[in-house]
């Protein structure tokens, strides 16, 4: 897990401003990957004490646009958030009890893209979501 000094630096990296909000938000992912936004709210005020509901969803996205946090949302489950960006690994997802864990899939990307191309779309982003019953359910 990064320390705060990490996470202004990838930041500053990142070309955004260095805030207690970013820095709460962004240390809260990754301590806890694959969290809901209550989940991070909570670890956020747990860290800093009082920060909005809006205040977190702005910086959420914010980080997301900036490519530091990836966005996901398996069907049928709200949006999570994880730090592990700049690769394409994937996720399996619990039916029962909504779990997910980063999986590694081998998927011909080049295959994508090309049929992709073929329709009309430049893709940058291909992504495979397992899903069934961990041990637990």
């Amino acid at each position: 897990m990064p320390t705060q000094t990490d996470c202004e630096r990838l930041l500053r990296e990142a070309g955004l401003r260095v805030t207690r909000p970013r820095v709460s938000v962004l240390s809260a992912v990754h301590a806890h990957p694959h969290a809901d936004t209550d989940t991070i709210i909570r670890a956020v005020r747990q860290g800093s004490g009082v920060v909005s509901h809006q205040a977190v969803y702005d910086v959420l996205k914010a980080l997301t646009d900036a490519r530091l946090l990836r966005r996901i949302q398996p069907a049928g489950l709200v949006a999570r958030y994880e730090a592990r960006v700049g690769d394409n690994h994937h996720h399996v997802v619990c039916r029962g009890c909504g779990a997910i864990e980063d999986i590694e899939v081998s998927l011909d990307l080049a295959g994508a893209r090309r049929s992709a191309s073929r329709a009309g779309f430049a893709a940058d982003h291909a992504e495979v979501v397992v899903s069934g019953l961990c041990r637990k359910c």
